[in-house]
């Protein structure tokens, strides 16, 4: 058992104060909103030439950070910051979670549950109460992070399962007689997943001036998805050599379905494993008490 002292009149008020101006931080980290360049937003929506680099939506973000970003940023390392920006950029670059917000966040929060932890502690001292306060703060401060790694991960797995049915419209397109780049267009206008918004921004880049190698890697760097790595390869090897394009999209659309179709084995094989432990755990306990559970009392009273 920890025995601290009970906290002053003074100390108390000041952990009042500190703990209000906290809250109404988090409460501007959570409510406020970025301010937009209207005509760059427009042209977005609009799928009109726009920035399309990971680097110009940093220096925008950067633009747009206040005091308290500011300060947050300097208390957070460097290597945390970039990480931010990677996760960010992976998870399609969301307008209500900018990096500086995120990284403001990630203080308050800390310094919210902390705050609270430090009164709970007071309250009941014990080692147990210690454990629990720092834990909490700790994963408090990385909470912003895995929601946007958890955002990230569920783009990803929506991008690869849109890009089978994607590769099959472009194939349609090129073989009816577009372009390969009209085929991206045609394929980002009527898709409305995250994959279409990064063909059109793929595109974008293009337009602005980029290579379409560079462009394809960008594409590539944003996604993290293999199989779209892996298109984007071969649409590079198609450039540089010489291969016809549509014959390129062909196998790459017919290796994407069966690679979705082995995924969808895999799960279904994968459903047996993981019944055991619920049905071992949960299931099969409560059947035997069940079913003998009356043999069980009987037995005990007879021979008793």
């Amino acid at each position: 058992m920890i025995n601290l002292p009970l906290p002053s009149a003074p100390l108390a008020l000041a952990a009042a104060i500190v703990l209000g101006l906290a809250l109404g931080l988090l409460t501007w980290a959570v409510v406020a909103r970025p301010r937009v360049n209207k005509q760059l937003l427009g042209n977005l929506q609009r799928h009109l030439n726009a920035p399309g680099d990971e680097e110009e939506f940093t220096r925008a973000d950067e633009e747009d950070a206040s005091l308290l970003s500011a300060t947050a940023r300097r208390l957070t390392s460097a290597s945390m910051v970039r990480r931010l920006e990677r996760l960010h950029v992976k998870a399609g670059h969301p307008a209500d979670w900018p990096v500086p917000r995120l990284i403001a966040a990630k203080l308050v929060l800390a310094v919210v549950i902390g705050l609270l932890g430090l009164v709970y502690l007071q309250k009941a001292p014990s080692l147990l109460a210690l454990v629990t306060a720092v834990g909490a703060t700790v994963v408090a401060y990385f909470v912003p992070e895995l929601l946007l790694h958890s955002r990230a991960q569920k783009r990803s797995v929506q991008i690869q399962l849109e890009l089978a049915d994607t590769l099959d419209q472009m194939t349609i397109a090129v073989e009816a007689g577009l372009g390969f780049e009209a085929a991206m267009a045609r394929a980002g206008r009527n898709g409305k997943g995250p994959l279409a918004e990064e063909l059109v921004r793929t595109l974008q880049s293009i337009q602005v001036g980029r290579s379409r190698r560079q462009a394809f890697d960008s594409l590539a760097a944003r996604t993290d998805v293999t199989d779209l790595r892996r298109f984007v390869r071969a649409v590079i090897q198609a450039d540089t050599y010489g291969i016809a394009i549509a014959d390129v999209l062909r196998s790459q659309a017919h290796e994407m379905r069966l690679k979705r179709r082995q995924r969808a084995e895999e799960k279904a094989m994968q459903i047996p494993v993981k019944v055991i432990f619920p049905l071992m755990l949960c299931i099969l306990p409560v059947l035997f008490i069940v079913l003998l559970g009356p043999a069980a009392m009987d037995i005990v009273k007879a021979f008793s």
